[in-house]
C-alpha cells in the first residue's frame, strides 16, 4: 500500500475543504443581514419627507431642460412627482414609492408638497425600465380634484383620467390629456401613448411629519396654506420659474423669500 500517496490525499482534501469553508463564510459576511434594518427604515418620517422634497428639487431640474415640459408646465393645474420609481412591470404595476403632490395657485405660485405613495405604473403589453425619476404634470383641475377628493385611486382612462407619454406629446402625434406622464430614464413608458398610474394613497405619516402636526393634516390644509414648511421654498420657486415662461433652461433653485403665502 502506497501510504505517502495516501497521505498526501489527506492533506490536500483537507486544505481544499478549509478553502471552501472560508470562501463560503466570506460570501455570507458579505451578505446584508436580514435583522438590519435598511438606511429608509432608519430614518424618521421628518427626514425622509424632506429628502422626498430635495429629490423632486432634482427632478424639476432635469425636466426643466425639455422644452415640451416647460410649457406644459405653463399651463399646468398641479405635479406629481416620484422621485425614484422602483420598476415598471410587464403589464402590471409593482410597488413604486413616494411622491409629492404641488399646486398650481391663480397667482402662478406653488402650494408647499403633499405626500402620496403609488401601487405602480401600468404600461400595457410592453415592459419599460427598472427603475427611474418620474412626474406627471396635471393639466386640469379634474386631474387635481382626484388627489384632493380621494384615497386609494388610479390616474387611468379607466378611472376618467387621461394619462399621456410625454414622449407622444413632444412628437405632436397626441395632445396632452388630463396629465401627461414625464420619466428620466428614456424608455421607461415603452412605446405606448397612455399609462395608468394604480393605487395612489394619501401619505398622512409623511405629511403629518413634514410639517410638525400631531393631528391628521389634510391635503386642503397645505393647499389652502394653512401649513408651510420652509424647506420646500427651493421646489416651489423652481417651479414658479419654469412655468411663468421665464426658464430658459436652467433654475437657480433659490429660494424667492418674496413669494405669496396664502
Amino acid at each position: 500500500m502506497n501510504y505517502p500517496l495516501i497521505k498526501s490525499c489527506l492533506v490536500l482534501s483537507l486544505v481544499a475543504g478549509n478553502f471552501l469553508y472560508s470562501s463560503l463564510a466570506t460570501a455570507q459576511s458579505s451578505e446584508p443581514s436580514a435583522s438590519v434594518p435598511s438606511l429608509e427604515s432608519k430614518r424618521s418620517p421628518e427626514v425622509t419627507a424632506t429628502k422626498h422634497v430635495d429629490d423632486a428639487l432634482a427632478v424639476v431640474k432635469q425636466m426643466e431642460s425639455d422644452a415640451t415640459m416647460r410649457k406644459l408646465l405653463q399651463d399646468a393645474a398641479g405635479i406629481f412627482i416620484v422621485p425614484t420609481y422602483g420598476r415598471a412591470a410587464l403589464g402590471i404595476g409593482a410597488h413604486g414609492g413616494a411622491g409629492v403632490l404641488l399646486v398650481k395657485k391663480a397667482s402662478g405660485n406653488w402650494t408647499d408638497p403633499i405626500f402620496y405613495n403609488i401601487g405602480g405604473i401600468n404600461i400595457g403589453a410592453q415592459a419599460g425600465a427598472q427603475a427611474g425619476s418620474v412626474a406627471f404634470i396635471l393639466n386640469n383641475e379634474k386631474a387635481v380634484q382626484r388627489f384632493t377628493d380621494k384615497n386609494n385611486f388610479s390616474l387611468s382612462a379607466d378611472a376618467g383620467i387621461t394619462v399621456i407619454n410625454w414622449a407622444k406629446v413632444a412628437e405632436g402625434s397626441t395632445g396632452p390629456g388630463d396629465a401627461t406622464a414625464w420619466a428620466a430614464t428614456k424608455g421607461l413608458f415603452g412605446n405606448v401613448a397612455t399609462i395608468g398610474v394604480n393605487d395612489i394613497r394619501f401619505n398622512q405619516r409623511l405629511t403629518n411629519a413634514y410639517y410638525k402636526q400631531t393631528r391628521n393634516v389634510s391635503s386642503s390644509d397645505i393647499i389652502n396654506g394653512k401649513l408651510t414648511n420652509a424647506g420646500a421654498d427651493n421646489l416651489k420657486q423652481a417651479l414658479a420659474t419654469i412655468s411663468s415662461g421665464s426658464s430658459s433652461g436652467s433654475s437657480s433653485g433659490k429660494s424667492d423669500t418674496s413669494q405669496e403665502k396664502r
